[in-house]
């Protein structure tokens, strides 16, 4: 929502003890988003069929038929019979001042999801991505991967802000792949007291994007690898740059290329995000993408994508 206003002049300081307080906004936008959502579109977007598993409410039908026509799975979405699906509601000011509130609502019902079944129905998965989510559901789905033996992706991206080293370690350790951005790398390190080589000690491949300035790529005894981000972006919004950017990764990871095109895969896709107002309002045809990486990463990156495309 937005107030044509400051909230400033509606605030007295001395009073804040007793605040009660009302804007009258101009506009309301309701926005698909949730990082889970996020990434399978992503993925779907590229022609994968990615397994879409959380907690849900009964309002999640009209979400379930949007995400089903784009081609990502729902069947497996615990649908809570007494909370609402989880949303951010934020009101900004002319200033870019926030009042907002998380609900996490169903949410919470997330640590009651077992894994193994799903496998049994869909079949081996390529990768786990635990993403931000219940925290007991986190660590409950991450002792699942290891005890079955599933490769698993740890991306606790909002999460880390609330949680302690406790929490933090067991999500990280033994991952195949961690995702972060720059700040997030530098809070998992000071939370979990790992070193930056401890952590990439115990995990596969570290990914961490660095906004403007594209992502980095490290694995313990290889030289980084480093790829810019994506050419001409007009930016405008960058709500779920990120997810889109794991989606693109992860799109090219199982379409077997090398660390280098999953990153500018990725990055192509996380432009498509950040010039559109909303997490999945974006598209694309297959050339275009191409041409896209073309412009960027130049031939040899385009013409070994474009066959993934179809």
């Amino acid at each position: 929502m937005t107030f044509n206003g400051r909230f400033e002049e509606s605030l007295v300081v001395e009073q804040l003890d007793k605040l009660s307080v009302s804007f009258l906004v101009d506009d309301l936008e309701i926005r698909r988003g949730g990082v889970g959502p996020n990434i399978c579109f992503g993925l779907a977007r590229l022609g994968l069929r990615p397994v879409l598993v959380g907690a849900a409410g009964e309002d999640f039908v009209e979400y379930r038929s949007w995400l089903e026509r784009h081609g990502v799975v729902c069947d497996h979405v615990r649908v809570s019979e007494s909370k609402h699906t989880a949303r951010f509601v934020c009101t900004t000011d002319t200033t870019m001042a926030q009042f907002a509130s998380f609900y996490a609502g169903a949410m919470s019902e997330a640590r009651l999801i077992e894994l193994a079944p799903i496998v049994a129905k869909v079949g081996e998965p390529a990768y786990v991505l635990i993403g931000a989510d219940d925290p007991e559901g986190m660590l409950r789905h991450t002792e699942e991967c290891r005890q079955r033996g599933y490769r698993f992706i740890a991306d606790p991206s909002q999460q880390l802000a609330f949680s302690d080293g406790d929490l933090i370690r067991p999500l990280v350790d033994g991952a195949a792949i961690l995702f972060s951005n720059e700040y997030e790398s530098h809070l998992i390190e000071q939370k979990t007291g790992w070193s930056a080589e401890e952590v990439l000690a115990r995990v596969g491949v570290q990914v961490t994007t660095l906004g403007a300035a594209g992502v980095r790529i490290r694995r313990a005894g290889e030289d980084d690898v480093v790829v810019a981000a994506a050419a001409g972006v007009t930016a405008v919004e960058p709500t779920g740059v990120g997810d889109a950017f794991r989606g693109g990764f992860l799109a090219a990871t199982a379409w077997g290329l090398g660390l280098e095109r999953a990153a500018q895969v990725g990055c192509v896709l996380a432009a498509y995000v950040v010039e559109t107002v909303g997490t999945q309002e974006y598209s694309f045809t297959a050339e275009q993408f191409v041409a896209r990486v073309r412009a960027s990463y130049g031939d040899a990156a385009a013409e070994e994508i474009a066959p993934h495309l179809g």
